[in-house]
């Protein structure tokens, strides 16, 4: 049975858990509906997107996340849907959550539309605090009970208004802030932290053929008791079928993505990041990310015209 020292929970708090609970993804523009209801919907097809992020690798009890998402507007197109699943471990921690996003579009002038999301959800959290850790004194209330089955709902909310060549985007994907107190002996308080979430981005040329483009987008991540967290992300797309770009993460991280449109409802992507602030950074090999899209189309509406950036 693998055992994860108490060292590794003291880093896991400082750096991921009192600085940001939620999971953090590279590949944060491909993954909007997991931080913001309003995009369920937007991309006028059913589509499925698949990623796995591996961070730290061969640091013991390292984080692990997956999420499996999918959303489609409704008949009438003023209705999007969406549902999504992440699974997350780090340590003796693990959660699995599922969520059910709806969202109202309206038209702005002809090519804009803005979206409310609503979120609803449960988390289903298990903590192996007793048997799968070592502590360095016996006799913490904290680390005498496995905690089995706790569930959390929550509920959040998303505006998002998007253009073929722009978005924007404000959430706060959990407003419930759960406490986290498991063990009724415990000294120490914890809760879940209400985030807030500002995301953008656009597509432009970058020569006179149009065969380059530039795909700028922002992550802001803010909440109480932390400092904002800022992602910028570069991406080059040529003949829009391949990408490739830098990302920086504030105080946290450098890293690089790159993937490709294997057919116009197929995508595939990748990114490396190396967490140069972290002080596990001399211990592992870096975050990777594998991800996966596909836009089903929907009868009578044909293939999608223009390449869909967002």
């Amino acid at each position: 049975m693998k055992k994860y020292i108490l060292i590794l929970l003291a880093v896991a708090s400082s750096e991921i858990g009192l600085a940001q609970q939620d999971a953090m993804f590279t590949h944060y523009s491909f993954n909007t509906l997991a931080v913001n209801s309003g995009y369920a919907g937007s991309r006028d097809a059913l589509t499925v997107t698949g990623l796995h992020r591996s961070q730290w690798v061969n640091f013991p009890g390292a984080p692990t996340t997956q999420t499996l998402t999918v959303h489609a507007p409704l008949a009438n197109d003023k209705i999007g849907l969406g549902l999504s699943f992440m699974h997350d471990q780090i340590g003796p921690t693990k959660s699995t959550q599922v969520n059910l996003d709806i969202a109202y579009k309206i038209q702005i002038r002809e090519t804009g539309k803005l979206s409310f999301g609503l979120k609803s959800g449960l988390n289903f959290r298990t903590n192996k605090l007793a048997s799968d850790v070592v502590t360095s004194e016996g006799g913490d209330a904290i680390f005498e009970n496995d905690i089995q089955s706790d569930v959390l709902p929550n509920f959040g909310f998303g505006v998002y208004y998007s253009t073929p060549k722009f978005y924007v985007g404000l959430s706060t994907p959990k407003l419930l802030e759960n406490n986290l107190n498991d063990n009724s002996t415990a000294t120490i308080e914890s809760s879940e932290q209400r985030h807030f979430y500002l995301i953008a981005g656009t597509v432009f040329p970058i020569n006179e053929r149009q065969t380059i483009k530039l795909r700028p987008t922002t992550f802001i991540k803010a909440t109480q008791g932390a400092p904002m967290e800022l992602d910028l992300t570069a991406l080059f797309y040529f003949v829009d079928k391949y990408w490739v770009g830098p990302m920086w993460r504030t105080t946290d991280a450098l890293g690089i993505l790159a993937g490709l449109n294997l057919t116009q409802q197929f995508s595939l992507g990748y990114s490396f990041d190396w967490s140069y602030a972290n002080k596990t950074s001399v211990y592992n090999a870096g975050s990777h990310e594998l991800m996966l899209r596909y836009d089903f189309m929907f009868s009578g509406k044909g293939k999608i015209q223009s390449p869909r950036y967002f």
